[in-house]
């Protein structure tokens, strides 16, 4: 297992949770940074990966006019153009062994729109027409994509979110979906049976 993300200290920290795993940093935002991971982590797994979860993701609340440009950018380099760059990488070597499978982690908000989420809305819903398109492009070629779109999930993603304005942040004061729910997600995506595709996975909180 490759583990990529940009904080290195983070990243060896959590790499030396799980045995075997390999910790690659990456900045996503950054094309030749990316290629330099993809190229390495095609080296240590001796060709593409049988699996890629692409998980990369910032999140702010902002206005459509308070949104910088600078903020848009970074928010589609990292949701959007840098999830793209690992599904490039990597799918040709799929196609070629006709085996694999891309998880692309979504959003409620890749289908249902939210003031304050400009920037956000836009990649996440840039996410779910890439799966649309590879999923009309892989069939009958052995290459599995899925899409699982969560609500709102107790992770990092919230530390920097200040916004409690249920208008602007509507999920500033509901219950959060655990992380652990959207991983026991991605696994039954993956376990199931060659012959199955899950299309896409919607999680929202009972």
């Amino acid at each position: 297992m490759v583990l990529v993300a940009r904080t290195e200290a983070k990243l060896k920290e959590r790499a030396a949770r799980i045995k075997g795993s390999i910790p690659v940093t990456c900045d996503v935002t950054d094309p030749k940074s990316v290629e330099q991971a993809t190229k390495r982590v095609i080296s240590e797994l001796a060709g593409a990966p049988d699996i890629l979860v692409n998980n990369a993701g910032i999140f702010r609340v902002a206005t459509a006019e308070e949104t910088t440009p600078e903020s848009f950018v970074e928010t589609i380099s990292t949701n959007l153009v840098g999830p793209f760059l690992f599904v490039r990488a990597f799918l040709g070597g799929m196609k070629e062994r006709k085996r694999g499978h891309i998880v692309t982690i979504g959003s409620i908000a890749d289908r249902t729109i939210f003031t304050g989420n400009a920037a956000y809305s836009a990649a996440k819903f840039g996410l779910r027409a890439i799966h649309e398109v590879m999923r009309a492009e892989l069939r009958g070629t052995g290459v599995r994509t899925t899409l699982v779109s969560p609500a709102a999930t107790d992770t990092e993603i919230w530390n920097d979110v200040a916004v409690t304005d249920p208008v602007a942040n509507p999920h500033s004061k509901r219950p959060m979906l655990d992380p652990g729910d959207v991983v026991g997600a991605v696994l039954f995506a993956l376990t199931q049976p060659e012959r199955v595709n899950v299309d896409e996975l919607r999680l929202s909180h009972s």
